[in-house]
């Protein structure tokens, strides 16, 4: 979609309700144009006409660029429900929804660069610091790598791409960097089990200059760092750190995929009889305990995610910032609430027997999507587990940018 085909538009005076009342409202839009965007790897244009008129993109971009600005916990709620048409859909959305979010924490000059042209335009990312490497130079810095899963990309017009910035050999300080496409190379290389329509693919950058403005420390370990835009902006809900809380989006989007699997399958069992028996499936206890189970899962881990980043805003707004412990904290919990979904998931996906393993059975696109989704690194349990277990036993885990 070109920007100049959107027109420019305020959406400063939506509110919480407003916006959760939009999302229900493409869910049938979405649900439509779900294998379309499964077949294109990638977000095709009704869909994303649909949100940008929606302007739920925007649910946290500044008011001041005519953004929503809604409190933190919107973060989980809306992708949730937008999941709920389409994994896929979901995941993009917030992934590209939150890095309005995060560019609120940038120099004003990159705000108004970017946001001040066009107040809609998308931002993808390649998040992997190690992936990419910088040297200083007059004005800014030099970036080159290649960044895998830089989801949304084909949707989007700039790029947040992550990089060690070097000196001697040595690292000095982790930056994210505000790139144009026309400075990156997309790779078709998103070939995948699931979440194929995130369209997650790899970007390399040679040589490419980003200036001073478009580079942001991400060394908040470092005493005395701050972030640039928080003069201008002093909503604390762009102080929430994404490296601590941002499983809670892409979980909000599974959590959604998971409704739609037990949404989905209490559907069938209604109508369906045994391809061997003729029984009715609703009369099993064994169907009745699978399907009331995966249910009370996906609740518990609807208000869990929610409560969670309620929690997190209020700590932030409250102190100024989240302890280290209380980032582990968050972080395991989006990883263990995710465990949960897929194994709600995986279940429903045994109900359906053999019927499941079809491509027109909509079991079967949830499965894939749950252990694709589930597969990022924020929501892996070996990863996140373990750092918090060691604090929580008194020992050191160091990160320059949790």
């Amino acid at each position: 979609m070109s920007e100049a085909a959107l027109p420019r538009r305020s959406f400063s005076d939506v509110d919480f309700e407003e916006a959760v009342r939009r999302a229900h409202a493409l869910v049938p839009v979405i649900k439509e144009h779900a294998p379309a965007v499964e077949r294109a790897t990638q977000l095709t244009a009704p869909v994303l006409r649909a949100i940008h008129d929606s302007g739920l993109f925007r649910m946290q971009q500044p008011k001041r660029f005519g953004g929503m600005e809604l409190d933190f916990h919107a973060f989980t709620v809306i992708p949730e429900i937008i999941g709920r048409g389409d994994a896929s859909c979901g995941w993009n959305f917030i992934n590209l929804a939150s890095h309005h979010r995060q560019l609120a924490q940038w120099d004003p000059l990159a705000q108004e660069e970017i946001w001040g042209e066009n107040p809609d335009a998308l931002i993808a990312s390649g998040i992997a610091y190690h992936q990419g490497r910088a040297r200083r130079v007059d004005g800014g810095l030099v970036i080159s790598g290649t960044w895998g899963f830089s989801s949304g990309v084909d949707s989007s017009q700039w790029n947040m791409l992550a990089c060690t910035v070097m000196e001697d050999d040595k690292p000095i300080d982790w930056c994210m960097c505000m790139v144009p496409v026309a400075d990156h190379e997309v790779i078709d290389d998103w070939k995948t089990l699931g979440m194929r329509g995130t369209g997650s693919r790899s970007v390399r950058c040679v040589d490419v200059f980003v200036p001073v403005h478009r580079a942001l420390s991400m060394h908040v370990a470092r005493p005395g760092h701050e972030f640039p835009g928080m003069r201008m902006h002093v909503n604390p809900m762009f102080r929430v750190p994404t490296s601590a809380l941002g499983g809670f989006g892409i979980g909000g989007a599974l959590t959604g995929n998971a409704q739609a699997a037990v949404d989905a399958t209490i559907e069938l069992v209604r109508s369906r009889s045994t391809a061997y028996t003729g029984a009715k499936m609703r009369d099993f206890p064994t169907v009745q305990l699978r399907v009331g189970t995966a249910a009370a899962q996906v609740d518990g881990v609807r208000a869990w995610f929610k409560s969670d980043c309620l929690e997190g805003a209020e700590i932030v707004a409250r102190t100024g910032g989240l302890t280290l412990a209380d980032k582990l904290r968050f972080r395991r919990n989006a990883a263990a609430g995710v465990k949960i979904l897929t194994g709600a998931i995986d279940s429903l996906h045994e109900l359906a027997g053999a019927n499941g393993i079809y491509d027109d059975h909509p079991i079967q696109k949830i499965f894939r999507d749950a252990h694709a989704g589930g597969a990022h690194f924020v929501l892996n349990m070996d990863v996140q587990m373990t750092p918090w277990a060691i604090v929580a036993f008194g020992g050191e885990v160091k990160s320059p940018t949790l």
